[in-house]
């Protein structure tokens, strides 16, 4: 097993105080504010599941229109975790809207043809949308992993480049999102969006999102997030152990 140890705290505080203040909005015990999190995420899985087929067209033709539409699909798809302290940021559905805004700018041959993307929200199945922006939404996970400064440089640029793009949806999208990051602070959303975006690729690969309680060498942990190289399942899974964060390679992580 291959794995290393951050010194950063861990969200077992954060989730805590998560839950913490939701039983005190909810004027109940803190062990029943632990459970109604779980329970209310699971009925929000539940109820996607049983949506009508028109339903699930509407989704995900939401889906495919990027970079706003699919950013609150995303968000929808994949709901705060907030027991704990996963998924969640008022800013989420924004911050992801303006990677996908930096990726289109920066790497418009990752964008699939329209067509092909049309034909897949036809289908009604997130899962074929998924596949038809595959190259995008990893291109939009890695750009997390580089400086987060210079991050927020390319993502001003992205803005003021679509501000004045001849596409309409383009420029409407670049408009909203750069009156977003003049009036809102979305640092402490990028995480959410990691994580989000981390749910998602996952899925191509059958592997374990941010929240899964997992195995590591005979101790149990939560999955908080995955690495990713240029192609292929996530090599590594960062794992939250007795108040440690670890890195540990892929194939030493078990389901708990």
């Amino acid at each position: 097993m291959s794995q290393t140890r951050s010194r950063r705290s861990v969200p077992d505080r954060a989730r805590k105080r998560a839950i913490r203040a939701l039983a005190a909005e909810l004027g109940v015990a803190y062990s029943v504010a632990a459970r109604v999190k779980d329970e209310h995420r699971a009925l929000m899985f539940a109820a996607r599941e049983r949506r009508t087929f028109l339903a699930r067209v509407r989704d995900s033709r939401q889906a495919a229109e990027l970079p706003l539409g699919r950013a609150a699909h995303l968000v929808t798809r994949f709901p705060a975790m907030r027991a704990e302290a996963l998924y969640s940021g008022e800013g989420r559905e924004t911050a992801i809207a303006m990677l996908y805004a930096v990726v289109e700018h920066e790497s418009p041959d990752l964008l699939p043809p329209k067509d092909e993307l049309a034909w897949a929200a036809g289908l009604g199945e997130d899962a074929g949308v998924d596949v038809a922006c595959a190259a995008v939404d990893r291109a939009a996970r890695l750009l997390l992993d580089g400086d987060r400064w210079r991050l927020w440089v390319r993502i001003e640029a992205a803005l003021t480049a679509g501000e004045t793009n001849p596409d309409r949806r383009v420029r409407d999208a670049a408009i909203t999102l750069g009156r977003e990051l003049r009036s809102t602070s979305l640092r402490s959303s990028m995480d959410a969006a990691r994580q989000i975006l981390d749910a998602l690729l996952v899925e191509a690969y059958g592997g374990l999102p941010p929240g899964v309680k997992v195995r590591v060498g005979g101790e149990t942990g939560t999955v908080v997030g995955a690495r990713w190289e240029r192609s292929g399942p996530p090599s590594d899974y960062l794992v939250h152990l007795d108040g440690v964060q670890v890195t540990a390679a892929a194939s030493t992580v078990t389901t708990a």
